[in-house]
């Protein structure tokens, strides 16, 4: 069987590798693949996977996708845009790939989703990726998984970091929440054991350790085994956002990180019955041990190598990513929504700005220069019922480049009244400092302000179609 592996040189993803390749044909991919070598039923590929062309070009003949993927960091010099929403691009490129190329099945790991109607926004972003994901035909498993106590990551570095550095604690109303936390090696056996799973239909299993704890047990237990006395006093007024910013300050952790992981620390994120599955929600790693393993294995990379190997960076490029949510009437399609935003451009720049359409050109001008200054070409090949792709190709504010990728795309998220809005790879010719200081911002108050109208006019237009609905014979 053949296996595309995403996240393939993150930490999950690199251990899963190693124990899947000696059953199964794995293509591992990555964004950057310069120090990856193929081994035996191992082969690397590189693909960016904002890009459906290139998550299409690592699909052919793959049996099983497995999708490790999260954007919590940013991928461009410049990214004007809300994680969930660059999460919701990338789950949406994979499925659908995946459809075009006769995937069978698609494994996402994700998190345990609390029994709450109001979700943090991590956790909001994980359900609706996992949503999205299956919403092609396309059988998904997705393992739901709590804190996953490994000595890399995102969760279990922080604890470790903060009964580490901290002499002592003021506990938030937070550290009596509950979770599932589970061993690295658990997670890895879980989503082995998926791998041999055929369901016909979309599932989700939760899988945790042994006992189900509060963060409060968590702390006390790590710092057991770091053998360090811990003091702790409850503070519980302390608000979350206080609290962002004082693990931020302990664990010098970017921000991107650390503030929606500690958002869903709000919820009590145990395992659901109705998500259980014998075999791969039990894990049997107690905690204390998935601790152990974890600072052993700290311990062991450390030693090995005595130093920290920096590898070097690609030629920075000044490109920027930008990603907008907006509503639109229900009544519209995504046609009618990029048409709309090319007429609504030259309305509303009154004499500022001009759009011209001809055939599948649209130029956008100002009064004081003879030339466009963004040129954007209507791809048909890469358009289809729920999105719209134009490429940037050129214009005063644009480099041209060989090659490039340089995009403007109109995208439904699942069936709703919600639609991104997305900027790829653009690189624009203005110094980068005036860039950032006027075309960057000019661009999020157009953005702002189109899905401001574009929310008001849905708001009228479902309001009166409500009203038909209920009186059909009213004109």
């Amino acid at each position: 069987m053949k296996i595309l592996l995403t996240g393939a040189s993150g930490y999950i993803g690199g251990n899963l590798l190693e124990s899947l390749k000696e059953d199964y044909e794995i293509i591992a991919v990555s964004r950057h693949t310069d120090n990856k070598e193929d081994e035996e039923n191992v082969t690397w590929k590189e693909a960016d996977l904002y890009s459906q062309i290139d998550i299409e070009n690592v699909m052919d003949d793959i049996d099983i996708a497995i999708y490790l993927v999260h954007s919590m960091q940013p991928s461009s010099k410049l990214s004007q845009a809300k994680f969930e929403d660059m999460d919701a691009i990338l789950a949406d490129n994979f499925a659908w790939a995946a459809k075009q190329k006769g995937v069978k099945r698609i494994i996402y790991l994700s998190g345990i989703i609390p029994d709450d109607d109001n979700l943090s926004t991590h956790l909001s972003s994980r359900l609706e990726c996992e949503r999205i994901l299956g919403s092609y035909g396309i059988p998904v498993t997705t393992l739901r998984a709590g804190l996953i106590v490994g000595p890399k990551g995102s969760s279990f570095p922080i604890l470790h970091n903060l009964v580490k550095r901290l002499p002592g604690m003021l506990l938030p109303a937070w550290a009596y929440n509950r979770t599932h936390p589970v061993a690295l090696k658990d997670v890895i056996t879980g989503l082995t054991r998926v791998v041999k799973r055929e369901p016909e239909n979309n599932e989700s299993i939760d899988i945790g350790g042994p006992d189900e704890k509060s963060y409060k047990e968590l702390f006390v237990e790590t710092a057991e085994v770091m053998d360090k006395k811990l003091p702790m006093v409850d503070l519980p007024i302390i608000p979350i956002f206080l609290s962002k910013l004082w693990v931020r300050l302990i664990v010098q952790k970017p921000k991107e990180m650390v503030y929606p992981l500690l958002e869903s620390l709000t919820h009590n994120m145990v395992m659901r019955q109705e998500n259980y599955e014998e075999g791969i929600s039990n894990a049997p790693t107690t905690f204390k041990e998935s601790v152990r393993i974890a600072l052993d294995s700290e311990m062991d990379s450390s030693s090995k190598s005595g130093i920290e190997i920096v590898q070097k960076e690609d030629v920075e490029k000044n490109d920027v990513k930008s990603v907008q949510r907006i509503r639109i009437p229900k009544q519209w399609s995504i046609d009618d929504t990029a048409d709309y935003y090319v007429n609504w451009l030259s309305r509303v720049g009154g004499k500022f700005i001009s759009t011209k359409v001809e055939a599948d050109q649209t130029s956008i001008a100002l009064p004081f220069f003879k030339s466009p200054i963004l040129i954007l070409n209507r791809s048909k090949e890469r358009s289809y019922e729920n999105r719209i792709l134009y490429y940037i190709k050129g214009g005063k504010f644009s480099q041209e480049r060989e090659g490039g990728r340089a995009r403007l795309e109109f995208r439904r998220i699942l069936d709703t009244d919600e639609v991104l809005i997305a900027i790829h790879e653009y690189e624009p010719t203005l110094p980068w400092f005036v860039y950032t200081l006027t075309q960057a911002k000019i661009h999020l108050i157009v953005m702002k302000a189109f899905g401001f109208e574009t929310r008001l006019l849905a708001n009228m237009l479902d309001s009166r179609y409500a009203k038909y609905v209920t009186n059909p014979n009213q004109s």
